[in-house]
């Protein structure tokens, strides 16, 4: 039997003669502070005594020091050790990770009860060595977290291979928003995520915790700079309203090693002003576009917070 061709090496291929060396020179806009301060180092010690993982560490997020020494920062969920191996990131991966820590929930909410937050953001590796993806897991630190008074809980999840009952074990635990990230746009989609991902599975994730669970704030996040053209950033702007997603972030693609992807291309701020514009245009009701905005960009929560009392008043 004659093997099929893998539809990935094309794009894989124009994506590495396009690309960046590793060690191409960033420019100004993508320059950040090195991290301190007092808060920052609260921070971090309180999650390392607590024996948590963030997205913030294990990913390398350039705003760390920003999040943190606001008093925010993303805890990451069932380990520092992910199922799958997608070409944009930096955490690392096993077919077998260790099992998970039955404590961890309980350890995540007085980790942020110690550090008085008012809002936190929930994220995890993947975990396809688990029967449901880890979506109990995940349930129990969201009921954990929502017993402290006056906080809001976000959750950035796996897309749990697209399984609705995994899914929904998430959304009857009542996060206050859901976000689920497409990464990319179609196009290059498959050649830069994990194959056990895919766009249209994210699509159908999102659609379904907007139609299951409408008091749910939905949310996903788009990389560019991996040689999409803007034609294409639309048409995932398009797909994404159409699966209900009410907020949006756009950020750059940066490259965490010579394994990974390279940078096709520095995306100036005045486009990705652009995006934003186009964004809102498209009916988002908020959209944080700029060079080193990721998923969990503490500059929309304020917004967040506003629209989730809103609804609460509304219910």
């Amino acid at each position: 039997m004659t093997t099929p061709p893998d539809k990935r090496l094309p794009v894989l291929e124009e994506i590495r003669a396009r690309g960046m060396p590793q060690d191409a020179r960033k420019p100004g806009w993508l320059r950040v502070n090195v991290p301190g301060g007092e808060r920052y180092g609260r921070v971090r010690e309180t999650l390392r005594g607590l024996s948590l993982h963030t997205v913030c560490q294990e990913a390398h997020c350039p705003n760390v020091g920003e999040c943190w020494g606001g008093g925010t920062a993303t805890v990451m969920l069932m380990g520092d050790t992910c199922t799958r191996a997608c070409r944009f990131c930096k955490v690392k991966t096993a077919a077998h990770p260790p099992p998970l820590d039955p404590d961890e929930p309980r350890h995540v909410a007085d980790a942020v009860r110690e550090l008085g937050l008012d809002y936190v953001v929930v994220t995890s590796v993947d975990r396809d060595d688990l029967p449901d993806g880890g979506a109990a897991h995940f349930a129990e630190a969201i009921r954990r977290l929502k017993e402290i008074p006056g906080l809001l809980v976000e959750v950035l999840t796996p897309d749990f291979r697209g399984d609705p009952a995994a899914v929904r074990t998430v959304g009857e635990a009542g996060p206050h928003v859901f976000a689920n990230n497409v990464e990319t746009v179609r196009r290059l989609s498959p050649a830069v995520r994990d194959a056990r991902a895919g766009y249209d599975q994210t699509l159908g994730v999102l659609d379904r915790m907007r139609r299951e669970f409408p008091g749910v704030v939905t949310k996903s996040s788009i990389m560019v700079g991996l040689g999409e053209t803007e034609e294409e950033v639309e048409e995932a702007l398009t797909d994404l309203r159409g699966a209900g997603v009410e907020i949006l972030t756009l950020g750059q693609y940066l490259r965490p090693s010579s394994w990974h992807l390279p940078v096709v291309e520095w995306v100036t701020p005045e486009r990705f002003g652009a995006y934003r514009d186009m964004g809102l245009a498209h009916g988002f009701r908020y959209v944080a576009s700029g060079p080193l905005v990721r998923s969990s960009y503490r500059a929309g929560e304020l917004f967040l917070r506003g629209e989730i009392e809103s609804r609460q008043a509304r219910t």
